[in-house]
């Protein structure tokens, strides 16, 4: 009955851990997502690419949401593989330095985040220092979670059921090192297994040599996670953490080997045990940084293993081409979500077009603005059939013996199809031209202008990021973020107007000169984000949050 209370107390720790990792991710996403994605792509060398991964990793807490950033970012064509793997194997090294303050004996934070992060969640009116405490509210459940880790395991680690446990892995090393690797896979989140691992080994529940052969199985474990993730993606998009796996997956194995069959040990600085582990799985992904200066051949590597894949890769990208299945006609149920996923898919096409608009106004490429106009020929076809598919459904007896709320749901999707088309239009026809004119009128933003432009450029792609996660959650508190961001930007487009009315008061050369691209760039953008926020409005409609003309108050 113990062990039974003992297993369940640690899957209680456990689960709180993985939710407070996933709080404080989700909260920096949202707070700050949009400037994650420039600070990523806006990296020009191998080095810089490096330091952002670890940054990120070091704020987002994870070293897997980075990797899913970075594929996506190599999917699209915004990022090269050569700054793509370094900005990847940083982010590792990134999520290394967290656990070591997370390890710090800061337990006295904990009521102190919890109280400032729950008045900045639930009193802020503002998106931004709502998200920031819900990230602090993460950090603090985070503390309490190793506590309660710590105050669990305490009373039995002098039982004979974990001693028996800890003498046979240390006998059986490769056996620590695959439990390692799989409950990190099955976390989702190197952070937690290796904070679970070094809590472990603080209070004497594991002997050093078991913990250091759990941590490389974790590191193994975190280099599967972005392969497995990405299995569906097109081969572009698969070779990142193709080789992030090889290498950290071969490293990992001569390391657990070397650390158990030689006498290297005895070089670890004279700290405590837990500070060993955290020292070498800090050091281990330093190593691996030594991979950075030879990302070109490893590249080359790449595309030799993955010949065949490359080979038979179309122009387009695996999500360039309808998921719509005419053959489940027959199942309305089915039907709404061939309609929803195609959706998704112009989603990611719109994503992908609205990414390189501000690279356009600075330095205007015309295969750049040939691709988005290419990906807009594909949402227009993607739309247009996804209405044919519609007028099919309405034929057979699917759609006639569907209920209200099918209908409801189809005719939404229908409409935020149409509006994903309408903001694919102000891409290719306004935006797009708007750069067009810039660069052949030989027109210059002022530093301010740009930098407001910037702003809601990154603010835009964030609420992109949104209304996909509405799409396919159906979230009403989600939903609600979404108008809310959208009522934000609105004030934001009239604050940069007002700057810009007052620059131009001031008769500056450049505002007076950039002043119609300045403003219709700005209203551009405004029409874009509406016609993205609109998936909100029958959901918070069917939840009754919305009012003719605003947003339910919230208690």
């Amino acid at each position: 009955m113990l062990t039974v209370g003992f297993l369940l107390e640690l899957a209680g720790a456990t689960i709180l851990l993985l939710f407070a990792v996933r709080m404080v991710r989700t909260g920096v996403e949202r707070a700050f997502g949009a400037s994650f994605r420039r600070l990523v792509t806006g990296s020009k060398a191998k080095f810089k690419a490096t330091i952002a991964g670890i940054a990120l990793a070091a704020i987002m807490q994870s070293s897997l949401a980075v990797a899913i950033l970075i594929t996506g970012f190599v999917s699209a064509g915004s990022l090269s593989f050569q700054l793509g793997l370094p900005a990847m194997l940083g982010a590792d090294l990134g999520s290394a330095l967290i656990i070591q303050f997370l390890s710090l004996d800061i337990s006295w934070l904990a009521p102190l985040l919890l109280v400032l992060g729950g008045l900045m969640f639930l009193k802020s009116q503002s998106p931004t220092p709502k998200q920031i405490g819900r990230a602090f509210l993460g950090v603090a459940l985070i503390l309490l979670a190793l506590e309660l880790m710590r105050a669990t395991v305490m009373p039995i680690r002098d039982s004979s059921f974990l001693p028996q446990i800890s003498t046979s892995l240390t006998r059986d090393f490769i056996t620590a090192f695959l439990i390692g690797s799989v409950l990190t896979f099955i976390m989702h989140s190197a952070v937690a297994s290796v904070l679970m691992i070094v809590t472990m080994v603080s209070i004497d529940a594991l002997p050093l040599m078991v913990g250091l052969s759990l941590m490389l199985g974790a590191n193994l474990g975190s280099s599967l996670l972005p392969l497995w993730v990405t299995r569906a993606m097109p081969p572009l998009a698969k070779q990142v953490p193709l080789m992030n796996f090889l290498i950290r997956g071969s490293v990992s194995i001569i390391m657990v080997i070397a650390i158990n069959r030689s006498q290297i040990i005895e070089f670890l600085p004279n700290i405590n045990d837990a500070q060993k582990v955290i020292f070498c799985h800090i050091l281990f992904n330093l190593l691996l940084l030594l991979a950075v200066p030879f990302s070109g051949l490893l590249e080359r590597a790449a595309s030799k293993l993955m010949a065949r894949e490359l080979a038979n890769l179309e122009e387009m990208p695996v999500h360039y081409r309808s998921v719509i299945n005419h053959n489940n006609l027959d199942n309305i149920e089915v039907a709404i979500a061939s309609i929803r996923r195609e959706t998704q898919r112009m989603l990611l096409l719109i994503e992908e077009m609205m990414l390189p608009i501000m690279e356009l106004f600075k330095e205007y490429d015309v295969k750049q603005m040939d691709r988005i106009v290419k990906k807009d020929l594909v949402i227009n076809e993607a739309l247009n059939g996804t209405r044919r598919y519609v007028s099919e459904l309405s034929s057979v007896r699917g759609i006639k013996n569907s209920t209200d709320a099918h209908r409801k749901e189809l005719s939404n999707l229908l409409e935020f199809a149409i509006a994903i088309e309408a903001a694919g239009d102000v891409i290719s026809k306004t935006l797009s031209k708007l750069a067009a004119n810039k660069d052949r009128e030989g027109v210059r933003f002022s530093s301010e202008g740009l930098a407001e432009l910037c702003s809601m450029h990154d603010k835009v792609i964030a609420n992109i990021s949104l209304a996909a996660n509405v799409l396919v959650s159906g979230d009403v508190g989600i939903a609600r973020q979404l108008l809310e961001e959208k009522n934000e930007f609105t004030l934001r487009q009239r604050k940069s107007r007002k700057s810009h009315l007052k620059r131009l008061a001031k008769g500056r050369v450049e505002v007076l000169e950039s002043s119609d691209l300045h403003l219709e760039t700005g209203l551009a953008f405004k029409e874009f984000n509406s016609h993205i926020a609109s998936i909100a409005y029958p959901i918070l409609a069917r939840e009754g949050q919305l009012l003719d003309s605003r947003l339910v108050s919230e208690n």
